[in-house]
């Protein structure tokens, strides 16, 4: 039943167009995140564009209130409330294996899930990246076009590759 659900949310729901065109769009998209695929938590600001990927709907949890834009990539996540996701952003649970220089990497596998962590009240600027395993803390900003490849601490603006502290919000 669940891949039947995954396959009408690649098939209609993510292809609804974007919300700028009309409102009721992203209205269908949480209703179907939210009480059918029940990956998200309801709330009055959620936003979900289209083109959003989310696997098959497993090792991913979105709070409330939470912005994903339009074509991002999470492979896996737990993302908390009040979160703000740019476009094109991709986060990450696992990755390939590439330990063995005598295998062709294509042959080695992937690594074992390591769900990244997005607390409360984070904002991921566009084109972000953020690798297996990460976890972001509240109030944190990380800058457009970041590699996130390292935790990051409560209330401070991250940027760059790999993403590197710029300052403090507090």
């Amino acid at each position: 039943m669940k891949k039947i659900k995954i396959l009408i949310y690649y098939s209609v729901i993510s292809k609804l167009p974007h919300s700028r065109y009309l409102k009721l769009f992203n209205t269908i998209r949480c209703f179907y995140i939210e009480k059918v695929l029940k990956v998200s938590m309801s709330g009055p600001k959620n936003y979900f564009e289209n083109n959003v990927y989310i696997g098959n709907g497993s090792n991913i949890t979105i709070g409330e209130n939470c912005q994903i834009n339009e074509d991002v990539f999470i492979q896996g996540a737990k993302i908390g409330n009040n979160v703000m996701i740019a476009p094109n952003v991709s986060i990450l649970c696992n990755s390939h294996i590439h330990s063995n220089i005598n295998i062709p990497m294509i042959d080695q596998g992937v690594t074992e899930v390591s769900i990244p962590i997005i607390k409360d009240n984070v904002w991921i600027g566009r084109n972000v990246v953020v690798l297996p395993g990460i976890i972001i803390e509240e109030g944190v900003i990380v800058g457009a076009g970041a590699v996130v490849t390292k935790n990051i601490e409560r209330y401070t603006i991250v940027g760059g590759v790999p993403a590197k502290f710029i300052k403090n919000r507090v």
